[in-house]
C-alpha cells in the first residue's frame, strides 16, 4: 500500500547565483509558478518528512491508496512546449534532477538554469542536472550532467545509478536489465540488479599522474601514490586516482597516524584541495578513515558541488588509494554519509565496480 500524496509548490522567484555573487539581475530570475507535483510514497514517516524538507507543502487531504498505475507512467509521457518535466532521484542522499533529453543530444537546461533548479532555498534542490540522452558511438545512451555550480563533470558515480533505473522507469522495463552509457568518462556499464540495486562497471583506474591530472611528481610507477601535498603549510599524505573525473584521496597528514572524519572541517579544509594548484582540473577530495582492510569510511568535498553525503567515482577511487597504499582489501564496503557502497577492484580485468541503490524521490514539472 502506497500513500498519494499531492505536493504544491509555492510562487517564488529564483535569482542567479554564483560562486562570485549573489545578486540577482532582471534577465537572470527564473520563475517557479504554482505547480502540481504528484508523489507516491512508500508509506513511511520518513519519506513525508523528506518532502517537507525539500520546502514543500503536502496537502492536509492525504488519503492512503493503492493507485491504479504508476504515477510515472503517464506523468513521464507528458510533451507540454515550454514545460520541463523531471524526476528527482538519490543515490545515498546524492540527489539528482533527470531529465528525459532522449530526443536531442542538446540539454534542453541551461548550466545558468540548473544552479537555479538545484538551489535548495529557492529551486528544486539538488546536487546537479542529469540529462538522458540518445546513443553515440554504439552505446544505447548518454549521460551528460550540470553540476550545482553550472559546472560539467565528465561522470558521476551515484548519478550513473539514479540515471539506469530513471532509464527503466521512461522505457517501462523491470527485472535486471542493463544499458552501454556513453560519459565524458568513456563508456560505462549499469546493471539493475533484482533487489533493485544497481551494479556499476565503472572501469578501469587511471593512475599517471599527468592523466588524472595532477602536477604532483610520479613517485611509483607514474602514479602520484602517498604523494606529499602542502595545503597552507600543513603536509597532507595524498594519492592521485581518475575515475574519468579526479580524486585525490588522503587517508591522513604526514604527521597523524589517521583521520577520524567525522572531526573535519570539511567546509573550510575541502575548498583548499579543489582548488589546489597541483589539481589543474580542480579536483573531488576524499578523506578517509580506515576499520578494517574491507571497510572503509570517507567524506567528500566535490568538485563543483562541495560537500555531499555520497559520491559514487570518490568511493571507487579510495578503495584503489586504499589498495595501492597496502591499507585495504580489493572489495570493499565504504560508508559514506549517506549509507554504504559495496566496492570491488578486480584483479582479473582492472576494472572497478560499484553496487549500491538509486530511490525515487518525487515527480514534478516546471516552466522553462
Amino acid at each position: 500500500m502506497a500513500i498519494a500524496a499531492a505536493i504544491t509548490l509555492p510562487y517564488v522567484a529564483v535569482s542567479r547565483r554564483s560562486i562570485c555573487s549573489h545578486r540577482p539581475t532582471s534577465s537572470s530570475l527564473f520563475q517557479f509558478p504554482t505547480s502540481r507535483i504528484q508523489q507516491t510514497f512508500i508509506s513511511k514517516p520518513s519519506a513525508v518528512r523528506a518532502a517537507t524538507n525539500f520546502g514543500c507543502r503536502i496537502s492536509s487531504s492525504m488519503s492512503i491508496q493503492a493507485p491504479e498505475e504508476s504515477p510515472s507512467t503517464s506523468f513521464l509521457d507528458h510533451k507540454e512546449s515550454g514545460i520541463l518535466h523531471f524526476v528527482k532521484y538519490h543515490g545515498l542522499g546524492n540527489d539528482f534532477i533527470l531529465v528525459d533529453n532522449r530526443e536531442s543530444l542538446n540539454p534542453k537546461v541551461t548550466p545558468d538554469q540548473a544552479v537555479k533548479l538545484c538551489d535548495r532555498n529557492f529551486g528544486i534542490g539538488a546536487d546537479g542536472v542529469i540529462f538522458a540522452m540518445p546513443g553515440t558511438n554504439g552505446t544505447d545512451y548518454t549521460m551528460r550532467i550540470f553540476n550545482s555550480d553550472g559546472s560539467e563533470p565528465e561522470m558521476c558515480g551515484n548519478g550513473v545509478r539514479c540515471f539506469a533505473r530513471f532509464i527503466a522507469e521512461l522505457e517501462h522495463l523491470n527485472g535486471t536489465q542493463s544499458f552501454k552509457v556513453h560519459t565524458g568518462a568513456g563508456l560505462i556499464v549499469p546493471e539493475i540488479q533484482e533487489d533493485g540495486k544497481v551494479r556499476v562497471d565503472m572501469g578501469e583506474p587511471i593512475l599517471k599522474a599527468p592523466d588524472v591530472p595532477t602536477k604532483l611528481p610520479p613517485n611509483k610507477d607514474q602514479s602520484a601514490v602517498k604523494a606529499k601535498l602542502d595545503v597552507d603549510g600543513l603536509i597532507w599524505n595524498v594519492t592521485c586516482v581518475s575515475m574519468g573525473n579526479p580524486h585525490c584521496v588522503t587517508f591522513g597528514t604526514e604527521s597523524s597516524k589517521g583521520l577520524i572524519v567525522d572531526d573535519l572541517k570539511l567546509n573550510e579544509i575541502g575548498p583548499k584541495f579543489e582548488h589546489h594548484a597541483m589539481f589543474p582540473a580542480r579536483t573531488n577530495t576524499e578523506f578517509v578513515q580506515v576499520f578494517s582492510p574491507s571497510h572503509l569510511k570517507m567524506r567528500v568535498w566535490e568538485r563543483g558541488a562541495g560537500a555531499t553525503l555520497a559520491c559514487g567515482t570518490g568511493a571507487c577511487a579510495v578503495v584503489v588509494a586504499a589498495v595501492l597504499e597496502g591499507r585495504a582489501e580489493r572489495k570493499c564496503t565504504v560508508e559514506l554519509p549517506g549509507g554504504p557502497l559495496d566496492i570491488e577492484w578486480r584483479e582479473a580485468d582492472n576494472h572497478v565496480y560499484m553496487t549500491g541503490p538509486a530511490e525515487v524521490v518525487f515527480y514534478g514539472s516546471v516552466p522553462l
